[in-house]
Order: C-alpha cells, then structure tokens, then sequence
C-alpha cells in the first residue's frame, strides 16, 4: 500500500477545485492508500478556500501564502510539510490524470517518477495551441542546452518523489515561478539521483495561468540563473 502525500498548488480556481479533489479523493480510497493532500492557496482573490473547506475528508490540509508567491514556491511550501514517504505534486487542473499514478508506482525504486508529454509513447490528447506549443519546445531545447540534458520534458505538472529526496532537494530551490521545475531536475541529476521518465496522458487546459510573453523570458532567465547559483555553489 502506498504511503502518499499529494501536494497541489492552487490559484483562483474555484471553479474546477472541487471537481479535481473528488477525483483524487474517489481514486485515492479505491486504491487503499494512506494518504494526505495538502492544497497551497497561493493568494487567491476567488471563493478557493471556502469551497475546499466544504469538501469532507479530514485529510485535506490548506496552506495559505498571504500574497502571490508563484507556484515554483507554493509547491516547495507544500512539500516540505507532507509527512507521507512518497509525494506526488500535480496541477489543479488534473492536464494529467490522476490515475497515471498506476503506472508510477512500478518504478519505486527510482527515486524520482516524472511526467512526460514529449515521449513517442506520450498521449497528447487535447493539444495546445501552435503558438504556445513553438514555444514549449524552444524551451525545451534551451533547457537541454544550458542546463539539463536526459529530460525530455522538465514542466509537466505530475512529479512523485521519494520524502526524504524531496525534501532535500526543495531545500535548495531558489526559483519561485515557472521555472523551478528545471531547477529541482538540475539538482536531482548533481546529486545523482535515479530519475525515470515516464509517459503519460495529458489535456491541454486552456485556462492556463502561464503568460506567454512574460514568463517565456522569465524562464530563460531563470535557466541563466540556475547555473550562476551552480557556480556560486548553492546547491553543494
């Protein structure tokens, strides 16, 4: 049986939140797992809080961050407070579904399970548009060329790590938006931890929060970033 922490950061999302939860909450008791699932509001100015309260299971736990940190920080937030030995974080939109865990869990002697859209074997199926798809895939490109080759896709939302290689490595995050995915996978892969890639299922959500502009540079500069602290020695 599986020990689990689900850690989901949430921001305005009234509207699909409870609808994500019951999913989880449904799949997570049929399976028998021991579990918690810790929500971090990251700010939102909506009705998200009050209508996770409304939702009965006492092992759901709210973290609240007071103004918008990002969700590089809410995630971190989240993680270092699951207690369970394995921790999965994953969108609030559930892009990929819960049930992949399946799958995840034959590789539980890795020490961390990521999701991935770029894999041949990967099932796209609600595609982004073409002009945020371009993008992705220059970043990827980016991300293999400045920081981390091996990885084919850094930024899906689904990742399970062992606790105590979680917590040790979300210590050592410094990015707090969009690009602390690659971090994390940069620190794992300097420490040499075992990392499996896995395929999955996933649906474009196109209410996402990602600006296409801004935060397209505010990825490359954190890539920048992530080596400058390699180099000044944060991660040692």
């Amino acid at each position: 049986m599986l020990n689990l922490s689900i850690i989901i950061p949430a921001y305005n999302e009234e509207h699909r939140i409870q609808k994500t939860l019951e999913k989880i909450i449904n799949y997570l008791k049929r399976k028998k797992y021991d579990y918690e699932i810790i929500i971090v509001d990251d700010g939102s100015k909506d009705n998200t809080i009050n209508v996770i309260k409304n939702i009965k299971d006492k092992k759901i736990k709210i973290l609240k961050n007071e103004i918008n940190r990002g969700k590089g920080y809410s995630v971190k937030k989240g993680i270092l407070n699951a207690k369970k030995d394995w921790i999965l974080f994953s969108d609030a939109d559930l892009s990929t579904p819960i049930e992949e865990l399946d799958n995840f869990t034959k590789y539980l002697d890795y020490d961390i399970i990521i999701g991935s859209r770029n894999l041949k074997e990967s099932n796209i199926m609600i595609h982004q548009p073409f002009y945020r798809a371009y993008p992705g895939k220059i970043f990827s490109y980016l991300v293999r060329l400045i920081t981390i080759r091996g990885i084919k896709d850094t930024q899906c939302g689904f990742k399970l790590f062992k606790k105590e290689v979680a917590h040790k490595i979300f210590n050592k995050q410094t990015i707090d938006r969009w690009g602390f995915d690659v971090e994390l996978m940069y620190i794992a892969h300097k420490y040499k931890y075992k990392i499996k890639e896995l395929p999955v299922i996933w649906l474009n959500d196109e209410k996402t929060k990602l600006n296409l502009f801004k935060d397209s540079i505010r990825m490359f500069l954190d890539l920048i970033k992530i080596r400058i602290n390699d180099l000044k020695g944060l991660y040692n």
